[in-house]
């Protein structure tokens, strides 16, 4: 297929070898290191020559983890995050019928976290941001930030005036989490399990506390078809409905007033970031609809050439699994382009038989 859209695809900034090299250690296998140290720097040269000859034709580029969300200290984070999106700002300008953003955010002040996000949609043009799970506070990191709680309410007002989407993708266990949870078991870290655990609590959290409540219209990304939230719905929606909502209203919490299902076709995207399987596909369309879904590759940490290949290699099978050709040109780019607001790009009209 043509023309495809990815979208959670990453990029670091020149200078970071050493960090990149550490962050490598947790997930590149030793003899795929050098192909991941390479392609993590590289925007515009082998990224575009590798799109080309697997049919994408349109990625949007993120920060890789841990990102700003690993930077305890307020003023730097800050600081970092209009460095990174100035420098991707930059690099992808000349390109912009092949790249485009998503914006790096600083999560400690949610109003300052808005004023980037409106800056880098309004004047780069950027698709939305991407933010790597929790911000990290306070001394040595130890204060998680979640953005589910009333005083990030004026981030999200600006995420849906703006009309952008949020991406919240995971990152790995650091300090005391790491400590208790992961130091011997380390095996474990990434997308084995560390990744879903994080980020289904953060995307769950902001469901039961009520941010898509209080925001209907807001539009929220997450990776890897779902994070395993998917293959628990009906657990999660029984206790959700007949248990935890009732005991929420006993004692006058705050409770999320629809169900998981609707929040999942109403509010919430899935990407088929680093997960290529077809029947896993199959049921996530099945319980949430095509619509819903958005192909992705999550370079360079998996391949474009396994992505892709998976794609276009199994097109028959995940046409039926997505219920026919038209669903699957939607998945492919369709859906990312009403998404995500993107005009005509390189293939973007190339014909899906």
């Amino acid at each position: 297929m043509l023309g495809k859209i990815a979208l959670e695809e990453a990029y670091d900034l020149p200078g970071q070898e050493d960090k990149d090299r550490r962050e490598a250690a947790l997930w590149i296998a030793p003899h795929d290191l050098d192909r991941y140290l390479r392609q993590i720097k590289d925007i515009t040269s082998e990224r575009i020559k590798l799109s080309d000859a697997h049919g994408i034709g349109y990625t949007i580029v993120s920060q890789t983890v841990p990102g700003i969300q690993g930077i305890a200290d307020r003023a730097q984070a800050e600081q970092t995050a209009t460095k990174v999106n100035n420098y991707i700002a930059n690099e992808i300008k000349g390109h912009r019928d092949r790249l485009g953003a998503f914006a790096a955010l600083s999560m400690h002040d949610p109003a300052q976290a808005a004023s980037e996000l409106r800056r880098c949609v309004k004047e780069f043009g950027f698709h939305g941001a991407l933010v790597n799970d929790y911000q990290h506070a306070g001394p040595g990191g130890e204060t998680y930030l979640f953005y589910d709680q009333p005083a990030y309410d004026v981030f999200w007002k600006a995420v849906t005036d703006l009309d952008v989407p949020v991406y919240i993708h995971p990152a790995a266990p650091q300090g005391t989490l790491y400590n208790q949870l992961y130091a011997q078991r380390k095996y474990l870290i990434g997308p084995p399990l560390s990744f879903a655990n994080s980020v289904s609590l953060h995307l769950l959290g902001l469901m039961i506390n009520g941010v898509f409540d209080r925001h209907p219209n807001l539009k929220i990304i997450v990776g890897h078809l779902g994070e395993h939230i998917p293959f628990d719905f009906w657990r999660i929606n029984h206790w959700f409905e007949d248990i935890k909502k009732p005991l929420a209203a006993n004692v006058g919490d705050v409770f999320c007033q629809e169900t998981i299902y609707d929040y999942f076709k109403k509010n919430i995207w899935v990407t088929t970031s680093g997960l290529f399987s077809t029947a896993t596909l199959k049921y996530v369309v099945d319980h949430i609809g095509s619509e819903r879904v958005l192909f992705s590759v999550d370079y360079p940490y998996e391949t474009i050439e396994d992505g892709c290949g998976w794609w276009d290699g199994d097109e028959e099978n995940i046409k039926k699994a997505v219920g026919g050709t038209d669903n699957y040109r939607s998945v492919g780019r369709e859906n990312a382009k009403k998404l995500l607001k993107i005009g005509s790009y390189h293939d973007s009209e190339a014909p899906v038989n």
